[in-house]
């Protein structure tokens, strides 16, 4: 009975609770991101597009996906937030970057923006998922059109993939939670946040 009850603790309390930026300038989609995940992962029911606000400051979701806990950290993308990103870089294990495929106009922002984010050295090898949002939108580019015209050249070793979705129908999230899920699990940064939480803890050493 013992080694039942201990089997189940260890399944329920030894998965490795991953943390999520998501990422990107304001009117992407990432708060409608959130609240889709929100409602395909969980029982809680998810905002509708038509009630989400302008995100000020800091939206959380703690989900399990692909049987890993995920703690999502959604920050407002207007310009003069930008700077309250940071703060958030040292812990995290991996970036979801949100680009709207169909406001062409706000493209430079965007990748102004990501390469920022990418050359920062608290976010070293974190995977980077780039999320060509807004699909249900026909005037939409694709991700690999996305993906020539942001040129990003620095994205180094990182594990990183671009992705179309849609943050308003859903398309493409489930298969891009299950690659950020499976680099996050492989990545040498997971490792190393592992190894820095233990020497921080009551039982590791300093």
């Amino acid at each position: 009975m013992f080694s039942l009850f201990y089997g189940l603790w260890k399944y329920v309390f030894s998965k490795t609770e991953f943390h999520v930026l998501i990422l990107g300038i304001d009117k992407t989609g990432k708060t409608t991101l959130l609240e889709k995940l929100k409602s395909q992962y969980s029982n809680a029911e998810g905002l509708p597009p038509d009630r989400i606000v302008p995100t000020v400051g800091l939206n959380i979701g703690r989900l399990e996906v692909s049987n890993a806990k995920l703690v999502f950290w959604d920050l407002g993308g207007q310009l003069g937030l930008r700077s309250i990103w940071e703060k958030y870089y040292e812990e995290a294990h991996a970036v979801i970057f949100v680009v709207d495929a169909a406001c062409p106009s706000r493209f430079q922002d965007s990748k102004s923006a990501m390469e920022k984010v990418i050359r920062h050295e608290d976010l070293q090898g974190a995977p980077l998922l780039i999320l060509a949002n807004k699909q249900d939108l026909s005037e939409a580019l694709t991700s690999e059109e996305l993906g020539r015209y942001l040129d990003l050249k620095k994205l180094d070793e990182r594990a990183y993939m671009f992705k179309d979705v849609s943050s308003y129908n859903g398309t493409g999230i489930k298969e891009s939670m299950d690659w950020l899920v499976e680099v996050m699990e492989k990545s040498k940064r997971t490792e190393i946040l592992r190894i820095r939480a233990n020497v921080k803890s009551p039982g590791g050493s300093s």
